[in-house]
């Protein structure tokens, strides 16, 4: 999977790495120093530009170019060397992210080990080349694949084992050449201060070898510069290292190693570290270190003594602590249930003071509705209605707070009157008559109630009937359209249910329409609400034009 945003550069480039040939593959590869080179050091630009590189196999292709022969590759080693730049410069700092395992396990691996074996190879070109500036040449090369080995170790020190434990580093390290002798022991020597703790861990052949060489070296080499070199190499080993100290000066190998360090005449330049050697080998300053290692074996000793103490100690002391951490959790579980408590009764107040808000406000809007509705001649009777329902209600609450706090106040004599009740009933028992007597009554008297309450109850459902009609008729009326814009159809929509109510009504029409139409010198002893009486001849028309209500139709 591509990464999004990649530099359009590492683009062009992989695209034009995938279509030209092999042979102009090394050269097109050389356009990654000028990327990186232009790039800030340390910034997430470069970052994210070796991510780009790694993700299209940019570093897969470097590899293979220094896997061939140099004849081959346009530029020779000068292509060559500046590829193990690139190759070096691209893997320390990345973040393979989900390729990791492969990245570290086989690409890096890869890649030191290609460097060794180009090592080698400029090892005999150079020992082979007879020109002069050929060899400074070749060894300007070799001293760059070393330096691009070293900054790759540098940000991978896990690869230090594998470099030491190769055969390829063994070679190099066992040259006659002081030049390439001292670039590689140079090498070693910042590859041990980087890490000294993976010589340990190479296999004893390998440590063997690698101890024999820098010792033959420093004995053997007439270039000051080599055995400065070496001798800064066994005492940053002997220092590190008990183990090398005690096979230097134990083992067999190195007998009479001590007295041949002592031939080299004072006033060189490594003298100072010649002479640290040469203490550290001696018997005296090995039996201080022997000292040592028996003063910190009696530390260890004793620290493994007082923990077991302690640990016995504490083993006394369970209870104690199963105590204190039961009254502490105990007391930890009663705050969170108190502050869990408030919080409910905080929010159960709070969603209280909610719902009634909300009521007040649905009720509200729904006077709002109803006002809107009704028509303006009846919202007087509607207020007064709801003022009725509200006195009602607030009748209701007092009445029940009233009657509650009279029985607790009578809560007392009534429980006098129940254990009185209980007493005589205990003292004197009854007759069969009478308790037949009485069971009759309160069968009269629940018979009676029951049909009281079913009557009652039928009443009650009659007058909601009859209010419900009432309402439904005002509203028919409140909605009806005017004269003017009635139908022929529209009355029969009016016609009354009841003859009684259709008289009435025809009664009040023929008053209003008598009176209207009477001259106004006969309206002028009259006074407003006055009846006028109709002739019952004039009540005689049919009752079917008459309406009392109804919908205006869309």
């Amino acid at each position: 999977m591509k990464p999004r945003g990649t530099d359009p550069r590492i683009l062009s480039l992989a695209a034009e790495v995938a279509k030209s040939p092999e042979q102009n593959v090394p050269v097109i590869l050389l356009k990654l120093k000028e990327i990186i080179n232009n790039t800030p050091l340390g910034s997430s630009e470069l970052k994210k530009i070796k991510e780009d590189i790694y993700c299209y196999d940019l570093i897969r292709y470097c590899l293979l170019v220094l896997s061939q022969d140099c004849s081959r590759i346009q530029g020779g080693w000068t292509t060559i060397s500046q590829l193990t730049q690139i190759l070096s410069h691209c893997c320390v700092g990345l973040e393979p992210g989900e390729d990791a395992e492969e990245f570290y396990n086989e690409l890096l691996p890869s890649a030191a080990e290609n460097f060794l074996v180009l090592g080698r190879r400029l090892q005999t070109c150079f020992i082979n080349a007879a020109k002069g500036e050929e060899k400074d040449e070749l060894l300007h090369f070799f001293q760059i694949v070393t330096d691009s080995l070293f900054w790759l170790l540098g940000g991978h020190v896990q690869l230090i084992q594998n470099v030491l434990q190769s055969d390829h580093f063994l070679h190099l390290l066992q040259t006659d050449n002081l030049q390439i002798g001292s670039t590689v022991m140079t090498m070693l020597q910042n590859i041990l201060q980087i890490n000294s703790g993976d010589l340990l861990r190479i296999e004893g052949k390998k440590l063997h070898s690698i101890l024999d060489e820098v010792v033959f070296k420093l004995l053997s080499t007439p270039s000051s510069v080599i055995r400065s070199t070496a001798t800064k190499l066994l005492l940053l080993m002997t220092k590190s290292h008990q183990e090398i100290l005690i096979l230097l000066r134990l083992s067999a190998c190195y007998k009479g190693l001590r007295r041949l360090l002592n031939k080299p005449e004072p006033g060189t330049e490594f003298s100072q570290e010649l002479g640290q050697l040469i203490a550290l080998l001696t018997p005296n300053v090995y039996q201080e270190v022997e000292e040592q290692k028996l003063h910190q074996a009696a530390c260890l000793i004793q620290a493994y003594w007082k923990g077991f103490q302690t640990r016995k100690r504490l083993k006394k002391l369970p209870s104690a602590v199963i105590t204190l951490q039961r009254s502490f959790r105990s007391k930890r579980t009663k705050i969170l249930q108190k502050l869990h408590r408030e919080k409910e009764e905080e929010d159960r107040r709070l969603q209280l003071l909610l719902q009634r808000q909300r009521a007040m406000r649905l009720s509200r809007e729904l006077q709002l509705s109803m006002l809107e509705i009704v028509h303006p001649g009846q919202v007087e009777k509607y207020n007064r209605e709801i003022e009725e329902k509200s006195a009602l209600i607030i009748q209701k609450h007092w009445r029940g707070y009233r009657e509650r706090k009279n029985f607790r106040q009578q809560r007392p004599s009534l429980t006098e009157y129940k254990a009185a009740v209980i007493l005589q009933r205990a003292s004197s028992q009854m007759s069969d008559v009478t308790s037949k007597e009485l069971h009759s009554r309160a069968q009269e008297q629940l018979q009676h109630y029951l049909m009281g309450r079913a009557l009652e109850e039928r009443a009650q459902q009659r007058r909601e009937a009859l209010m419900a009609q009432i309402n439904t008729n005002i509203e028919q009326l409140m909605r009806a359209p005017n004269l003017k814009e009635a139908e022929e159809k529209e009355p029969e929509l009016f016609l009354s249910r009841s003859r009684p109510v259709a008289a009435k009504a025809k009664q009040a029409h023929l008053t209003t329409l008598k009176h209207l139409q009477a001259p106004w010198w006969k309206k002028l002893g009259e006074e407003a609400g006055d009846e006028i009486d109709v002739p019952k001849d004039e009540l005689s028309v049919e009752l079917e034009t008459l309406f009392i209500g109804g919908t205006k139709l869309p």
